[in-house]
């Protein structure tokens, strides 16, 4: 494979997030040091990183894909209430392609799975929308701290 210094560039980005950017967000973020990219050129690139291996491409059908720096097997968790998708490291997840071998006339190789649910920071959300208190004493304390500080400014 020839080298290429936007494919590299787009390493260079996916290397160690941990937030599965679409194309889309890998395509802003390139186009800073390379403004005559096409959105394209990065499909193509995201593509070809998927076929070697050194990415992981996550098509669930709920909206777009994504990308993973991080191409060893593991799964995925998407929160349907605010879209993101978070790594969920489990162990012996080979153990599924084991089970279906026995069942199935042919051969496994691998599996997708991916989960549904809500992360945590949704569920806070939740919690403090179903309890107008917490919001309200939050509110109080900050405009108390406020208070103060002005007060020891004078």
């Amino acid at each position: 494979m020839k080298y290429s210094r936007q494919r590299e560039c787009i390493r260079e980005f996916l290397s160690g997030r941990q937030d599965h950017p679409t194309a889309e967000t890998v395509y802003t973020n390139v186009k800073k040091e390379f403004p005559n990219i096409s959105l394209g050129t990065v499909y193509r690139n995201l593509s070809l990183l998927t076929e070697i291996g050194e990415i992981q491409k996550i098509s669930t059908g709920i909206g777009p894909d994504r990308f993973d720096w991080n191409a060893d097997p593991h799964y995925h968790v998407f929160c349907r209430e605010c879209g993101s998708v978070m790594d969920l490291k489990l162990e012996n997840i080979n153990h599924i392609n084991i089970l279906a071998g026995n069942e199935f006339e042919g051969r496994i190789d691998g599996h997708i799975t991916y989960f549904l649910g809500t992360c945590k920071a949704c569920l806070q959300k939740e919690a403090d929308s179903q309890n107008p208190q917490a919001e309200y004493t939050a509110a109080c304390m900050e405009h108390q701290l406020l208070t103060e500080k002005t007060q020891n400014i004078s």
